[in-house]
């Protein structure tokens, strides 16, 4: 039996290895919620040179997508379109209570948020967990995730910018895959329905789909001879990634990213340069950055210096990640369209990826959802 397919088939038995539900402590914040994530922590599985990645079931006509706000809230008429998009492709809409409520700068009191994620991961009848919006707040709730739960019910969870503290925890301490992608106040173009759909849902072709016969995978690719080689060369490596100042934030903690031997992706928005410098130079005085088998910077939106009276002299954005990337000898590019901006790539975390930093050919290799 693969190794996949048995950790799907023993999935459910995690919560009696010490991953009982925390729903119900999750008005306390006191400590019980960080020994869950530790008993998960010390699991050998969570053990890089033996991860394994569990892929949610893919997205079909008639599957249900849950929108939840595990950070900061929305306005009404910021989801009509996505809701709109993905109503007529045929997917049914379920709204969390979360969403349009308003509690300071979070969408809700953390132990709400908490709640409800973990209600959507809980039902059986949410195949989907789309978050409303980033903003700020996703750290806040982690300690209240129950990792072991969300094994065992593995399903899509898909957002960018702050939702990223949540998908790298849950692909490191849950192995699942999760994907850092639209969220449900995104613009839904056409660029990014496609590598949505590519990524996360079955195609008409495969709807028919028995035990014996699956159809053959054909790795997502993107090209493009604007992005800007940093360092050339090809690297394999899993998945991870996202927001840089979100990684950054938890490094120290249990929820921090894992980048050996891996293909990292970092974007960002309205962060100067000598931030972006500060950042990167932080994960690699972390160790980090050398640990990756290679680098992908994706959109840095609104990073370049302004213009400030005694303050005219800064780096460019481009001298910074040259400066601070280049020099690692890891292949590594610019420019691949993911973060904060109108057309996005959906990328999941935890899978094999290929970069060929010289052609500027990026490639996931493994299939990002599961066709049973």
């Amino acid at each position: 039996m693969k190794r996949r397919s048995f950790l799907h088939s023993v999935g459910t038995g995690f919560t009696v290895l010490g991953f009982a539900s925390m729903q119900a402590k999750a008005s306390t914040g006191n400590g019980e919620f960080v020994n869950t994530t530790e008993s998960v922590l010390s699991n050998n599985m969570n053990k890089h040179s033996d991860f394994v990645s569990l892929l949610p079931p893919a997205l079909k006509k008639g599957s249900t997508i849950g929108i939840t706000a595990p950070a900061s809230g929305v306005d009404n008429a910021e989801i009509q379109e996505g809701i709109a998009l993905l109503k007529a492709s045929g997917y049914s809409i379920v709204l969390g209570n979360t969403l349009t409520r308003k509690y300071g700068y979070l969408s809700a009191p953390d132990s709400e948020r908490a709640a409800e994620f973990m209600e959507f991961v809980e039902r059986p009848d949410i195949d989907c967990i789309l978050c409303a919006r980033g903003g700020y707040g996703v750290m806040r709730i982690l300690p209240m995730l129950d990792f072991g739960v969300i094994r065992a019910n593995p399903k899509i969870i898909i957002g960018y910018s702050d939702i990223t503290a949540l998908l790298v925890a849950i692909t490191k301490l849950s192995n699942v895959v999760t994907y850092h992608g639209p969220v449900a106040s995104s613009t839904f173009d056409a660029f990014t329905v496609d590598y949505f759909k590519r990524a996360l849902c079955v195609s008409i072709a495969s709807e028919i789909i028995t035990e014996q016969i699956s159809p053959e995978y054909t790795p997502i690719s993107f090209s493009d001879s604007r992005m800007t080689t940093l360092s050339k060369g090809i690297a394999k490596g899993i998945l991870t990634g996202g927001n840089l100042s979100m990684i950054v934030a938890t490094l120290g903690t249990p929820y921090e990213i894992d980048t050996k031997d891996s293909i990292l992706f970092l974007e960002d928005i309205a962060e100067e340069p000598y931030r972006i410098d500060r950042m990167l130079t932080q994960l690699w005085l972390a160790g980090k950055l050398q640990q990756c088998a290679g680098i992908i910077l994706g959109q840095f939106k609104n990073c370049e210096a302004k213009k400030v009276p005694g303050f005219e002299v800064s780096f460019s954005l481009l001298q910074v990640l040259e400066s601070r990337i280049s020099s690692l000898g890891i292949p590594a590019v610019y420019g691949l369209p993911i973060g904060h901006v109108k057309s996005k790539m959906t990328i999941p975390l935890g899978v094999m990826a290929e970069l060929d930093a010289g052609n500027k050919t990026f490639s996931i290799m493994e299939r990002p959802v599961s066709l049973s």
